[in-house]
């Protein structure tokens, strides 16, 4: 935007007063540029992102690409960067990185290839005499371990779990 604002000077002879506020530039901003070392010579903030950038690039790479935003920011804190985790995600979004997408639990209740079980109880669940009705159910645990499921058998007279 500076760049074209110096060129209006040369091109058309409008002074950068005019252009800057044409354009809704304000004109400290104009002089930061103009006067810049080398104009257009990175700032600060172009370094530290620079830096940022690369060790994001280098962070994912040495995950194995499947770190999200939480876990690089995490590993930059560690490192004693003071990032956020929303920059970091924007700033991963721009580099095209991506973390692996959390899987989907599977279900237990899953139409499979085998017919569902016939309906013996016809939805009636009260019995007349113990040990007559039982029904059972499978519960999935999942733990750091791996999963676990557990399965119980129930008599609906007396609701006592049996096994």
């Amino acid at each position: 935007m500076a760049a074209f604002i110096s060129s209006q000077k040369t091109e058309y002879g409008i002074d950068h007063i005019t252009s800057c506020r044409a354009l809704g530039v304000s004109q400290s901003g104009f002089y930061k540029w103009k006067n810049r070392i080398g104009r257009g010579a990175p700032t600060a903030r172009q370094h530290r992102r620079a830096d940022l950038d690369a060790e994001i690039t280098r962070l994912f790479k040495a995950s194995g690409g499947t770190y999200g935003s939480p876990r690089i920011t995490r590993d930059l804190h560690e490192a004693g960067w003071r990032v956020s985790e929303n920059t970091v995600a924007a700033r991963m979004a721009e580099l095209g990185l991506a973390g692996r997408k959390p899987r989907k639990p599977r279900s237990l209740t899953r139409q499979g290839k085998r017919p569902a079980a016939p309906d013996l109880v016809r939805r009636k669940f009260t019995a007349v005499a113990p040990d007559v009705l039982w029904c059972g159910d499978v519960t999935q645990i999942d733990t750091d371990e791996g999963r676990l499921y557990l399965a119980t058998v129930e008599d609906l007279f007396s609701r006592r779990l049996l096994g």
